[in-house]
């Protein structure tokens, strides 16, 4: 028989002072997007897995956790993605003509981990512009994960570029399980697979698929592209605005290393143009992933143009070091009103003071403390420990 209190494999407790980090993290986020005229929305943790799953959103399917409604009968999904719950609040509840920019933070449930290390319960922080179909929406939120992350106190950021539009272009026609087949190849560069399974496709896609593993690097990436890959119109437009997405971020960000991966078709399924990934010094896989994805919005009735990203708090605290807070001023336990209108002054004032129970004088505290309320001349004021 196991133990009561052990969790399920991949679900963890989040301990204090990493809860502390997280949270201060998520704060300075929020704070972020909002500088960027982002308006926050919180979505239900779950909700009719039609909704969840419908059109673009189908890829989850294997990530969702499913339930029966006690009330309606009906099954529900533990959201595994906010973007398709953001997409409709966008359509249906906001429903507005003009751009819209919306923010989020909040846990998501996977039915399997990402890795042998990872968890199975992100705190999912994202960020989203509805409305408007040119670049400018694509460098703003290219803009704010990069500030989000520097805000956090990352560096050595790399920005790598890529477009669903390529691969898309290169697999039209080609069946379902066989296009999934061949995404993964070119997930894992896998050269040998890629070309067994592009055995039978027309000559200049099958040479331009497996070049695309080989497409990745600095800027001289664009122009090699523009010779190994099909003149195709889509194809065509997706380098161009890569390479204006590559020009703004040098401009913009001279700090951030910015870099091609033509084959990078990791994450959501939903994208349909220009996409990223942001990789950190110190983090082992990328930290933020974002991106165009102009059809997630159809199965609502409003497709309208999206453009976001999104990342997960645990993982990216995991990166950064935790701010060292300001040591607490320690208080005795007493009825004293004098002593209750001191503690309360400072705590007005953003300090922490922690109470002492009567009892419990010689324990350790969570929060060190350097100065304690004393009592000098009958007034109580605070010294130095």
């Amino acid at each position: 028989m196991s133990s009561a209190w052990l969790l399920p494999e991949h679900i963890a407790d989040v301990l204090p002072a990493q809860a502390r980090h997280i949270e201060e993290l998520r704060r300075g986020l929020l704070d972020v997007a909002r500088s960027f005229g982002c308006e926050l929305v919180m979505p239900p943790l779950m909700e009719h897995i039609e909704s969840l799953l419908s059109g673009t959103g189908r890829d989850l399917d294997l990530k969702t956790f499913k339930l029966v409604d006690q009330l309606s009968g009906r099954t529900l999904g533990v959201r595994a993605d906010a973007t398709p719950q953001v997409a409709r609040i966008d359509a249906h509840l906001l429903n507005r003509a003009g751009v819209t920019r919306l923010c989020y933070c909040g846990p998501v449930l996977h039915t399997r981990p990402s890795g042998m290390q990872g968890t199975r319960e992100p705190l999912q922080f994202g960020a989203e512009i509805y409305g408007h179909a040119g670049l400018e929406a694509d460098l703003e939120v290219q803009d704010l994960a990069l500030d989000c992350l520097r805000g956090a106190g990352l560096d050595g950021l790399t920005l790598d570029l890529a477009d669903a539009r390529i691969v898309r272009a290169l697999l039209a026609g080609v069946a379902p399980q066989r296009r999934g087949d061949i995404q993964a190849a070119l997930a894992g560069k896998d050269v040998a697979g890629l070309n067994e399974l592009c055995t039978g496709l027309d000559e200049a896609s099958r040479r331009a698929l497996l070049a695309l593993p080989a497409l990745y690097g600095d800027e001289s990436v664009i122009a090699r592209a523009g010779e190994l890959l099909p003149p195709h119109e889509p194809v065509r437009a997706a380098l161009a605005d890569l390479a204006t997405l590559a020009r703004h971020a040098r401009q913009a960000h001279p700090e951030v290393q910015v870099g091609f991966d033509l084959a990078d078709v990791g994450g959501a399924s939903y994208y349909s143009g220009a996409r990223f990934a942001i990789y950190a010094k110190g983090c082992s896989d990328s930290i933020a992933r974002g991106g165009r994805y102009d059809e997630v919005g159809a199965i609502f009735g409003r497709n309208r143009p999206a453009v976001g990203f999104s990342l997960d708090l645990k993982e990216l605290a995991e990166c950064v070091a935790g701010r060292v807070g300001r040591p607490a001023v320690r208080a005795p336990w007493s009825e004293d009103a004098a002593l209750r209108a001191a503690v309360r002054r400072l705590r007005e004032q953003g300090e922490t003071v922690v109470c002492i129970l009567p009892g419990h004088e010689h324990e350790g505290q969570e929060f060190e403390c350097d100065r304690e309320l004393v009592a000098v001349g009958g007034q109580w004021a605070v010294r130095a420990l």
